[in-house]
């Protein structure tokens, strides 16, 4: 069997490396000290890798990789991404469990979970929400550094007033360009046919590397990439996990998993019980028009 030739840019990386980080320092850092943030400056200057991925998932070619580095450090320091953390995410947008990270692909990728039918467009909580998506992603760059993660568009039960184009785009965008090589796929399980329209528009957005990373499946055809182990019962799975909070459902970091969900204490399973009203309260609030203030005084 004839052996692969490695692609042109692969052959001098070193080089492809050293040129970029030159040309960031002449072309784009000596007038923009203001855009970016040190501590992203610092990283891209030292860390080999990271200069790695932004060249290959643009095929070599430095002017691109520039391209995608100059926009994704501005966002970073638009949105002040390193110094995202728990606390400034509103805690409301943890409770209602519409993002989170558990289980993972049969390819042994984490699944980055998006239960669509709890997102609706708000244009007074859009930025809080790019920012806790931001914070997700953040956090498993940091946690599994260099690992990709398989994102799942969870559809069931979704409709029209459930896809925020722009939103949609933002999370797009978040793999395009902001965490190069993050994505390992991109699964729409159980899609409504009323949104195949929105969706080829999604799909132009996508560009061909991300293109070929997207998979349409149905409820059954779901456990050709995920195991039933990780997959909820409504997707014919077994796994038992439902998700709550406080913690974060970390389960390779911080919250063990046994057969029956995530462990918990006896005085967090009461306290967990008693706040089952305040969590319903905030899902019907963040899926309607109509603002439903939750118990204990939480406010949007």
């Amino acid at each position: 069997m004839a052996e692969v030739e490695p692609h042109e840019g692969e052959q001098d990386l070193e080089k492809k490396i050293e040129e970029t980080r030159q040309r960031f320092n002449n072309e784009l850092l000596q007038d923009s000290t203001e855009k970016y943030d040190p501590r992203d400056v610092e990283r891209l200057q030292t860390d080999d890798s990271l200069v790695e991925g932004y060249l290959t998932w643009r095929i070599y070619n430095v002017d691109d990789a520039l391209k995608m580095i100059d926009e994704s450090l501005h966002w970073r320091k638009e949105y002040g991404v390193n110094d995202i953390n728990e606390s400034t995410i509103p805690r409301w947008m943890f409770e209602t469990g519409a993002v989170y990270l558990h289980g993972y692909d049969k390819e042994g990728n984490k699944l980055f979970w998006f239960k669509v039918k709890l997102h609706v467009k708000d244009a007074k909580t859009v930025i809080d929400k790019k920012k806790y998506i931001a914070f997700w992603l953040e956090r498993y760059a940091k946690k599994e550094p260099g690992m990709p993660l398989t994102v799942v568009f969870d559809m069931t039960d979704s409709g029209l007033s459930n896809v925020d184009m722009e939103f949609v785009k933002y999370i797009i965008n978040c793999f395009k360009v902001y965490y190069p090589k993050f994505l390992s796929k991109m699964i729409i399980v159980d899609m409504p046919w009323i949104l195949n329209a929105a969706w080829k528009i999604v799909k132009s957005w996508l560009g061909p590397e991300a293109i070929s990373k997207l998979r349409f499946a149905s409820k059954s055809e779901v456990q050709t990439y995920i195991g039933p182990e990780y997959l909820p019962p409504h997707m014919g799975g077994t796994d038992s996990f439902k998700y709550s909070y406080p913690p974060l459902p970390d389960d390779d970091f911080q919250t063990p998993i046994c057969d029956n969900g995530p462990i918990v204490s006896d005085d967090d399973r009461e306290s967990k019980e008693g706040d089952l009203d305040v969590k319903d309260a905030l899902e019907s609030s963040f899926t309607s028009d109509v603002v439903v203030k939750p118990k204990k005084g939480w406010m949007w």
